[in-house]
């Protein structure tokens, strides 16, 4: 170990008698009417502010104000995330839901057609990045290495620290165009430089669509079907954006009002959406459904999947930690409308390859799973997004460590409208307040201690 650590026992020393980092008393929180979390004692969050971007329909309150479990859905600007799918035009749907989340409706033809070629022209990374801040400096997790991509973006933009409104979107806009490329090359750095892969450079197409460019860039020979393409495209839409509320958005919007340039904001998102209990989820679902894999080897033998999912609850398998990945939500109470829909795709393109043993295993799972937990505990746990958006990029060959920085690449969209949504209507810091509940003490000179 590096004698940099050379310390550690003697900080463990001083952490050993540091009490006051346990010394909060749950009832206080309680008693000052605080909410852990954010969130209110019947699970809903805390209202933090307003919003026009986007809608989290995970359940309805009574007249009492009780939650009433609901069928859950999403509103991007008012449109359901169901129709949004539907209605694709081509593999371009992630760029018309930029267009209605950036701008507040759907465009026509021609203002489709400017938009694209807006972010096309954005496609393209600054003069030399690629070489000296893509390919010189791989690092061990992508996301980390987002963020340093994005603030060295900040040294490549003529007027970085403008902030009103029109900037922002503007250098918005061309965040959602370079992230692809930033995602996909530094994957293609980590695995030359650490795994000495070879090492082969796509450049984005003007022609193709960001999800048929990720593809393109992601794969040696290039290749991809329309039916890939068209199913990365819906991971985009389904991720672009999830309400005022999550965690990474918040971040962006707290970071945003201290009037600080939107590679830091989005810097920030970006470390926030990294954690395992926010968009790392889905890595956390793939090394789960691995370990179940290797037990079952695809056999749909549901006494051993039920002994399986028992076994999980019972904390004797995986991360031991009584969870089972890919199912609950803090919104959602009886179905994530997302998991609902890349369900149906992945059954379409599973279908098209030839792996609907596989599909039809994770089905009986799913199932076998909310049977499992309504028995024991009386509770309907839906599926939520992460559980199936492992799967799709299972089928698309893309690999786990791109998983959370394709999240990454989606949710973009979504950050920017915020930040600039709350610049237009809020402006205000965002400065909440937390009650001391330590002692008084009285300063010793450190010769009396």
């Amino acid at each position: 170990m590096s004698s940099y650590y050379h310390d550690d026992n003697i900080l463990a020393r001083f952490f050993g008698k540091a009490s006051n980092y346990t010394d909060i008393p749950t009832p206080l929180y309680k008693e000052y009417n605080v909410k852990k979390g954010l969130r209110n004692d019947d699970g809903t969050g805390v209202r933090i502010g307003l919003t026009r971007v986007s809608d989290v329909i995970g359940y309805e309150k009574d007249k009492d104000g009780d939650v009433i479990p609901c069928e859950g859905n999403l509103l991007y600007r008012g449109y359901s995330i169901r129709d949004l799918i539907m209605n694709r035009q081509g593999n371009f749907g992630f760029e018309e839901t930029c267009f209605l989340l950036l701008f507040g409706f759907l465009p026509d033809e021609t203002q489709f057609s400017e938009f694209k070629q807006s972010l096309a022209m954005r496609y393209e990374l600054p003069e030399n990045f690629l070489v000296n801040e893509v390919l010189r400096a791989p690092s061990k997790n992508l996301m980390n290495r987002l963020q340093v991509l994005t603030l060295a973006l900040y040294n490549f933009d003529e007027t970085p620290d403008e902030t009103d409104v029109y900037q922002t979107l503007l250098k918005g806009i061309n965040l959602i165009a370079k992230y692809p490329a930033l995602g996909c090359y530094s994957y293609q750095a980590k695995m030359h430089d650490l795994h000495h892969g070879s090492l082969i450079i796509h450049y984005p197409r003007t022609d193709y669509s960001i999800a048929e460019n990720i593809l393109y860039m992601l794969r040696l020979d290039g290749r991809f079907s329309q039916r890939e393409a068209s199913l990365l495209d819906a991971i985009l839409v389904i991720h672009a954006d999830h309400g005022g509320g999550n965690n990474s958005t918040f971040t962006d919007v707290v970071i945003g009002s201290t009037g600080t340039d939107l590679y830091s904001a989005i810097c920030g998102s970006v470390g926030s959406l990294k954690g395992p209990k926010h968009g790392g989820a889905n890595i956390s679902v793939s090394e789960m459904m691995n370990e179940v894999i290797e037990r079952t080897q695809y056999y749909r033998d549901e006494e051993q999947i039920r002994s399986i999912v028992n076994d999980l609850l019972d904390k004797k398998m995986y991360d031991r930690s009584g969870l089972i990945y890919g199912f609950g939500h803090a919104v959602y109470t009886l179905s994530d409308p997302r998991a609902e829909l890349l369900r149906t795709l992945c059954r379409q393109l599973a279908e098209e390859k030839g792996c609907m043993d596989k599909f039809e295993f994770y089905e009986l799972f799913e199932k076998t799973v909310r049977d499992v937990v309504y028995r024991r505990k009386k509770k309907i746990l839906p599926t939520n997004v992460d559980f199936y958006s492992g799967f799709a990029y299972n089928l698309l060959g893309i690999p786990e460590d791109l998983f959370t920085p394709l999240f990454a690449i989606a949710r973009v969209s979504g950050w920017v409208a915020h930040n600039v949504e709350n610049k237009l209507y809020d402006g205000r810091i965002m400065r909440p307040a937390t009650k001391y509940v330590g002692e008084r003490e009285e300063y010793i000179p450190m010769r009396e201690r």
